[in-house]
Parts: structure tokens; C-alpha cells; sequence
């Protein structure tokens, strides 16, 4: 986000970035055959299953990202400070059409310049901001970071399933490592071994999302200037998440990231044909719901980091998801009515996601745990949540509960702030008179 805003002036940067985005390493994964797969492509009626009995080599090119895309804060044009300071004359915008998406780049950060299909054009991601009728407000690059990770987990749990291992992945507030326990594999085929693999890697990589939004709660920051607790828990985060997991779990079944040009390429056409399934509005009418929206889930009057720029958040972590659709009620009594009036004329049902737990009858959070530890300088940020539900560290079932004790002290703190707001119009108006 950041990046964006500083753009114009810093174009020694920008260059190096996107020299370093067009030189990075591509990657790919060799699927050599088993004996058993083998005996079976020359059998006379070759048993698909065993077709499916294949090796991976674990190529450590296929890396963990080491960075989330730039995320666009929830609202649109909203006014930016640094520090104390304000832009002037700048208003943030994030929102775009279906038909602006850009080509997917595994670990693209914010410069990206990939093709979208083996003879199309290149071009970025363009992430942003857009509202469908069945989704609500989506995130790309929320969408995308969950895909790509699922896609690095999945080459490491896959070639040693069943095994004892751990998956370090890069710190937020502290050390964070996925913990796979050792569990029978031999009831599996070759086919269900793969699909397990693929449900775990999917439901870890959400977690990670999960646990993103607690690392931004407490003080986690890409960029150190810039605060993001503005953006934790916004209402669609999570949704966008797991529509990416949902949609690395279909292009890993189906054989569509063998090597990074593959995934990036089907990832475009895949999020696109997503998108267009949850029926996407036009940008007029997306930036017409924000300003429907305006002081209800949002506050336009707050600038870009402030905290309380976000007024409605999302604490309901789990491995179901729904989105937020703008009620109709609220739209018919905002100015802009006309403008997205015809959105309305029919009934839209949210399209609700979920990841399940159980697969080919593995219990996946049984044998599969996300571990943070919360390192000394984030330790204040805990101090209204017990100690003994963190002190130790927590995995992905704690998550919830100490996303509720974040609730609580949101409420808290927005009702201290709503109270100096009116404190402060209140002397305003009396210095006026």
C-alpha cells in the first residue's frame, strides 16, 4: 500500500524491485514414476490409481513467500497521513473491475510482470478491491497470498506424508512453524495420498491467513513506519483467503502447478472464472456500496493508518466463511441508490466457503498444528489476553478465543475514541459560537 503512494518519488527503487521481480529464479517439480506406476502404464488395462503412485523431488526453489502482497485497506479514496502528517491532496484508491485483473506471479509481491496465458500479454496483478453479489467485498491479493502458499506447503507435506516433520515458515510476531506428526498411510492410494497432502497444505496455508490477522492486531508490520492494525480482521479478509485455498486445492488436484509458469497461468484463469461466478460488480458500482457503507463499515473521515478508519471487523475465525453483502435496506437509504439500485432488483444468496477437517479418513488438525511463539517486543500487545493462552506459545485452536479477547478490547477502545471525537466537535462548536 505504502509503495503505491510513493510511487512518483521513488523510482530508483521501483526499478530495482521490478529488476529483481523479472530475474527471480523460476521453479519446477519433476514427477518421476514409481515401479508400481510403471507396472501399471503397461498393464493392459492400466488401474488409474496406481497410475497416480509417483515421486516428487522436493526442490527447495519451490520457497515459502517470504512476504504478503501489499493488502488494499478496506474503503475506498480514503485520506493518507504519515505520522502526523497528512498527504495533501491525495486520496487512496483501490478498487477495480473483473475485466483489470492482472496475471498471477507466485510470490509477485508488489511488482509483478507475468503473462497471463502462453501467447497473451504481460502485465501486474493490478491487485485491489472489488464486490461481488455472492461474495461480498473480495481482496486479491488476499486471495493470491493464500493460493500461493498452499502451493509451497503442499511440496513439502506431499513427498515426506505421513512422517514426522516440521515446516518453518517466516516470522510475524514471532517463530512459526507447522508441526506434522507421524500417521498410517498405507490404507491410502496413490490418488488419495496426493488429495490428503493437498487438504492439508490448503488448511495450514488459511491458518496462516488466520494468523496474520492476529500478527497485524498486535503490532506486526511489513513496513516498519507504517502501523497496519487498520487492517486486521477487515470483514473480508478471511473470505478472500480461503477462495484462494479453495482455489490452489482444485489446481493441485488437478495437476496445474508443476512448475511455476503452469500455476501462474492457470491461477489467472481460474481466479478470473472465480471472480466472474460470484457475478462482480462494476468499479462505479463497487466504489457506490463503499460510499453506502461510509460510517457504518467504514469512516472516510478517519485517514490512512488510524485504526479506526475500519468500523466494522471480522473476529469469527474457523474453517467456515461468509461474506458480507451490503443490505438492501441500507443502500435504499444512502444518496447513491440509483447508482447500484439495480444490483438489488434480484435476491442474491452469499455463497458460503468451508475447508473440511476430514479426508480419506484422516482427522487433518489431529496430525497437522500450527505453532506460534510471541516474541518479547509483541509481549504488551497480550497483556489483556491470559497469560496461559499464549505465554507458551499457541496453534491454530487458540486462534479463535484470542481473536474474541482482541474483540473485547476493540469495543473498548473505539468507544474511548468515539468519545474524544464528540469531545472534540463539541469544542470546536463552542469555539465557533
Amino acid at each position: 500500500m505504502i509503495s503505491r503512494v510513493f510511487s512518483h518519488g521513488m523510482v530508483s527503487v521501483v526499478a530495482i524491485f521490478v529488476l529483481s521481480a523479472c530475474g527471480s529464479s523460476d521453479w519446477q517439480v519433476r514427477a518421476l514414476p514409481s515401479e508400481v506406476a510403471i507396472g501399471a502404464a503397461l498393464d493392459n488395462e492400466p488401474d488409474i490409481n496406481l497410475l497416480h503412485a509417483i515421486e516428487l523431488q522436493e526442490l527447495p526453489l519451490v520457497h515459502i513467500p517470504k512476504a504478503v502482497r501489499p493488502c488494499c485497506a478496506f474503503g475506498n479514496a480514503q485520506k493518507v497521513t504519515i505520522g502526523p502528517v497528512p498527504v495533501p491532496f491525495f486520496r487512496y484508491a483501490n478498487t477495480l473491475a473483473v475485466d483489470r485483473v492482472g496475471p498471477h506471479a507466485y510470490e509477485a509481491g508488489t511488482f509483478s510482470y507475468q503473462k497471463d496465458a502462453p501467447n497473451g500479454s504481460r502485465g501486474t496483478e493490478n491487485n485491489g478491491q472489488m464486490y461481488t453479489l455472492q461474495g461480498g467485498f473480495i481482496d486479491l491479493a488476499h486471495v493470491r497470498d493464500t493460493a500461493d502458499n498452499a502451493i509451497a506447503l503442499f511440496y513439502r507435506v506431499y513427498p515426506k506424508l505421513g512422517q514426522l516433520q516440521t515446516i518453518k515458515l517466516p516470522d510475524e510476531i514471532g517463530p512459526r512453524t507447522i508441526e506434522l506428526s507421524e500417521f498410517d498411510t498405507k490404507h491410502l492410494t496413490a490418488r488419495q495420498r496426493w488429495e490428503v497432502a493437498a487438504a492439508i497444505a490448503v488448511r495450514q496455508a488459511y491458518f496462516m491467513a488466520e494468523a496474520h490477522e492476529v500478527a497485524q492486531w498486535h503490532g506486526y508490520r511489513s513496513w516498519a513506519p507504517w502501523s497496519e492494525t487498520v487492517s486486521a480482521y477487515s470483514p473480508e479478509d478471511l473470505y478472500s483467503n480461503m477462495l484462494g485455498a479453495k482455489i490452489a486445492l482444485a489446481l493441485i488436484n488437478n495437476n496445474l502447478a508443476m512448475n511455476k509458469e503452469l500455476y501462474n497461468q492457470h491461477m489467472t484463469q481460474w481466479l478470473l472464472a472465480t471472480l466472474n461466478w460470484l457475478e462482480p460488480v462494476s468499479i462505479e458500482q463497487t466504489n457506490a456500496l463503499f460510499d453506502v457503507i461510509d460510517g457504518h463499515w467504514w469512516d472516510s473521515q478517519q485517514p490512512l493508518p488510524s485504526k479506526f478508519m475500519l468500523l466494522k471487523r471480522h473476529y469469527k475465525l474457523g474453517d467456515k466463511q461468509s461474506p458480507y453483502l451490503v443490505p438492501k435496506a441500507l443502500a435504499q437509504s444512502h444518496a447513491k441508490w440509483s447508482e447500484v439500485e439495480a444490483l438489488f432488483e434480484s435476491a442474491h444468496q452469499a455463497h458460503h466457503l468451508s475447508l473440511s477437517n476430514s479426508t480419506h479418513g484422516i482427522d487433518i488438525d489431529a496430525i497437522a498444528e500450527q505453532k506460534l511463539i510471541v516474541a518479547e517486543k509483541y509481549k504488551d500487545s497480550f497483556k489483556h489476553i491470559p497469560v496461559e493462552l499464549w505465554q507458551d506459545g499457541f496453534t491454530q485452536a487458540d486462534f479463535y478465543q484470542i481473536s474474541l479477547y482482541n474483540q473485547a478490547q476493540d469495543e473498548l477502545e473505539l468507544r474511548q475514541h468515539q468519545k474524544r471525537d464528540d469531545v472534540d466537535e463539541s469544542t470546536i462548536e463552542q469555539e465557533s459560537q
